[in-house]
């Protein structure tokens, strides 16, 4: 018999924008516990998209970025018989957009020479058109799911 799904806790919504992913979003940026660090990070990101890609909302790019980062398929391995294979899987809502928000944190701070919050706009407003570091990782984990389709039948 299979256990009961477990109730995430609810984040409260971001206080400025009012969206539960800004809040998640702020909370991935935090490092060492500043929040307040964090969320003047992300609402520069914000006003410098503003700024640049004249939008009224950066919410648009940002929600934009994150629904093309988010991989439709996954690679997850898997033990049968003594070797391990790469079985290719579906991603569930919840991963993919964690996954978008990791992979869109992790391309901003791998680049060099601007404040995080810049870094971070630039990464978010690439990703919002198909482009950038978060995108090609995106791309890759698909190929690496597709070159996989093989051992789709050891799915669980």
């Amino acid at each position: 018999m299979r256990r009961r799904i477990k109730k995430k806790p609810s984040i409260p919504a971001d206080p400025v924008y009012s969206s539960e992913k800004v809040s998640k979003f702020v909370n991935c940026i935090m490092v060492e516990g500043k929040k307040n660090a964090a969320r003047k990070i992300v609402y520069g990101a914000f006003a410098v998209i503003k700024e640049k890609a004249k939008v009224e909302d950066p919410m648009f790019v940002f929600d934009e970025a994150l629904r093309n980062v988010g991989p439709a398929m996954e690679v997850r391995s898997r033990r049968v018989g003594g070797a391990n294979y790469q079985v290719p899987r579906e991603v569930r809502p919840e991963r993919k957009q964690a996954l978008a928000i990791r992979w869109i944190i992790d391309a901003a701070r791998s680049k060099k020479g601007k404040p995080m919050a810049e870094k971070l706009a630039d990464e978010l407003m690439l990703a919002a058109k198909n482009e950038g570091e978060a995108i090609k990782k995106r791309e890759n984990t698909i190929k690496m799911a597709d070159s996989n389709k093989a051992f789709a039948h050891f799915a669980w």
